[in-house]
């Protein structure tokens, strides 16, 4: 069976045909990336790749970034509204499917191989029980994975959206700075990239310190989220080193919050496109210990095995494993 599967995100979209093999595997035939600001919605993008792919897809899914409600998703970072069957009767594709993007990203995890995973913590072996995915991006989405006992199942939630808890004088401060901002103070106003960028100028704010010259260039003329991470790891700059190491410290405490909601004793698993960039930050023990920091249940939080996810097509892989798992 031949696969149109997408991966749509806040920024860019990926599209890929797929054949999925005998053994359950899947091979890629064809891979192309969009620019989401060039295209006023979706059906244009599918347009150009259809027409430019030899063999037609039998069925088709998308990872979307925001919540699936029935057949159709309204994007959380972007004004496009996607429904199934609208797609199905445009393109004459027989199914198709919508994930939200870390469901996607949990489906997508049984087709890679141990070599894309990097280790935090090891944990116990063998790790049982559910799974959780969790993914610092433009956004931040989680997800969960119930053991039936046989299989990982994989469900979607909106638990980046879940109230932003201060845990000490500092971050107290950053949650007052990002209310008189937001409003409502989520969690991925702080996790996330544009979390990081508003973290570094509170922190400019909170300890009265000013902006390089070269910095503020670099944050003006490309991603601002990079370069505070470049100049935290390469020029040494305090408010930037301070902002990535409260950054991982907050991620830490996120990720064993929702290892406590989730029951997640398969392991937690860092999945967008921020962690595999910054390894060298979560391998720190600021992260590890703010993961494993929850009082009465910190022994069972330090044997929960904690991966980050390194092959950045496990969202777009996602929706083929699950049509070729049903």
């Amino acid at each position: 069976m031949k696969i149109l599967s997408g991966d749509v995100g806040g920024t860019k979209t990926r599209l890929a045909l797929l054949r999925s093999m005998p053994d359950k595997s899947l091979e890629m035939l064809s891979e192309q990336y969009y620019r989401n600001a060039d295209y006023p919605a979706l059906e244009p993008i599918l347009q150009h790749f259809l027409e430019h792919t030899e063999a037609a897809p039998e069925a088709a899914g998308f990872s979307l970034a925001g919540p699936v409600r029935g057949r159709s998703c309204r994007l959380t970072n972007l004004p496009w509204s996607i429904d199934a069957g609208a797609l199905e009767q445009r393109f004459g594709i027989a199914r198709v499917i919508l994930l939200n993007d870390l469901e996607a990203t949990a489906w997508g995890i049984a087709a890679l191989p141990r070599s894309d995973f990097h280790c935090l913590q090891q944990g116990q072996t063998p790790a049982t029980g559910n799974r959780a995915v969790i993914a610092a991006g433009t956004g931040l989405g989680q997800a969960g994975l119930f053991w039936d006992g046989h299989r990982h199942l994989p469900f979607a939630t909106e638990g980046g959206h879940c109230n932003f808890a201060p845990g000490d004088d500092l971050e107290f401060a950053l949650f007052e700075f990002l209310r008189n901002k937001h409003a409502h103070v989520s969690w991925e106003r702080v996790l996330s990239g544009p979390g990081l960028v508003d973290l570094f100028h509170f922190l400019l704010d909170y300890r009265q310190a000013r902006i390089g010259i070269t910095l503020r260039e670099k944050m003006e003329l490309g991603d601002p989220a990079a370069a505070i991470a470049t100049c935290a790891a390469n020029d040494g700059d305090v408010i930037c080193i301070e902002a990535m190491m409260r950054f991982t410290r907050l991620y830490g405490v996120e990720c064993g919050n929702q290892a406590l909601k989730q029951m997640a004793t398969g392991g937690i698993y860092l999945g967008g496109g921020i962690a595999p960039k910054i390894i060298d930050w979560l391998e720190r023990p600021v992260f590890i210990e703010a993961f494993r920091e929850k009082g009465a249940m910190q022994p069972l939080m330090e044997r929960i095995p904690v991966y980050v996810i390194l092959n950045e097509s496990t969202a777009l892989l996602g929706p083929a494993v699950h049509l070729t798992t049903e």
